[in-house]
């Protein structure tokens, strides 16, 4: 009833999907397990599969789907009930937030959340923040990044794409950088507030990248 207009067709057809199941990619049945995993994960990880093979690489299906980068604020970091009171429509903004991966895709989906919500409230510009630093961590081989008041700690992959030399360079010429094992590195600060630990990580990551050019 819901779906009389023109083009509702595809729309039925992708609820029939998420119902019954997808169909086998390169055999004859008509119905598959997708139930048990969700429309949004099987397309996912059919997608990680097509990649692996278009790279000559044989998927490896024991392997994450994708590595989880935590980005704390120790501040909410969210969608409140008062800005998007359906709880449908909250979850699929997070599922839209975490698939971004170029800061002009979150600058159209906060334009989207303005136009439709109203003004960012705080909770949510924190959410934002969370998945722009998401983005630039992935970039240079980041896990985590934990931010307070008095210190940036960051830890990173086993494998980071960054050169050694750099951090050596920081802990070297910058008081304010401290190692903590073989894969954590400490930024001492000074901060208040969101903007100004926002304004920190910042700083520590451009550090990272051009250490000769900022660092002092």
């Amino acid at each position: 009833q819901s779906m009389e207009e023109l083009g509702s067709g595809f729309f039925l057809a992708l609820h029939d999907l998420e119902i019954r199941g997808a169909g086998e990619v390169l055999g004859d049945q008509q119905s598959g397990n997708i139930s048990e995993i969700g429309f949004s994960l099987y397309a996912d990880m059919l997608k990680q599969a097509v990649d692996s093979l278009k790279n000559g690489t044989e998927p490896d299906l024991e392997a994450p789907l994708k590595a989880t980068i935590e980005i704390n604020f120790h501040l909410p970091a969210l969608l409140p009930k008062n800005y998007c009171p359906d709880v449908h429509e909250r979850l699929t903004i997070y599922k839209r937030l975490a698939n971004t991966k170029e800061p002009k895709q979150l600058e159209v989906l906060e334009g989207e959340l303005i136009d439709r919500f109203g003004k960012i409230p705080p909770e949510t510009a924190v959410l934002i923040e969370v998945h722009k630093f998401r983005q630039s961590a992935s970039k240079i081989g980041i896990q985590k990044i934990d931010a307070t008041n008095e210190f940036v700690v960051i830890q990173f992959d086993e494998s980071p794409n960054l050169d050694p030399d750099k951090i050596i360079y920081l802990i070297q010429n910058d008081s304010r950088f401290k190692l903590l094992g073989p894969t954590k590195l400490k930024f001492l600060v000074e901060s208040n507030d969101f903007k100004s630990r926002s304004k920190n990580i910042n700083e520590c990551l451009s550090l990272l990248i051009s250490p000769r050019k900022l660092a002092a």
